[in-house]
């Protein structure tokens, strides 16, 4: 005889949560943070420069070179210290897969 075991329904919901989780994109996640200073989805209200729509791997070597110190900055040479070298590339691809302004 075959006995099927039912997960109890808090468990199901748990699981359909993960589920979901897994599905979202971790450069959104990511990118959330960097609003602060460059706007809603990248797109820049101020003087700091939009990322919304920019060219992926000129978003990753800026990044790189922020997080090496070969880039000067501001802010953004202790941010980029704090990313791997993945997440650096899926914050880049979120981006650079955003509408800018006006678009």
């Amino acid at each position: 005889m075959c006995r099927v075991k039912l997960l109890p329904p808090a468990a199901l919901v748990l699981a359909a949560g993960l589920a979901s989780a897994q599905g979202a994109d971790p450069g959104r996640s990511i990118a959330a943070s960097c609003s602060n200073c460059h706007g809603t989805n990248g797109v820049s209200q101020g003087a700091v420069p939009s990322l919304a729509g920019g060219a992926r791997a000129d978003m990753v070597a800026k990044m790189q070179e922020f997080k090496s110190g070969k880039r000067p900055g501001t802010i953004m040479p202790q941010l980029a210290k704090g990313y791997s070298d993945d997440q650096i590339e899926a914050i880049a691809a979120w981006f650079a897969a955003q509408k800018p302004s006006g678009s």
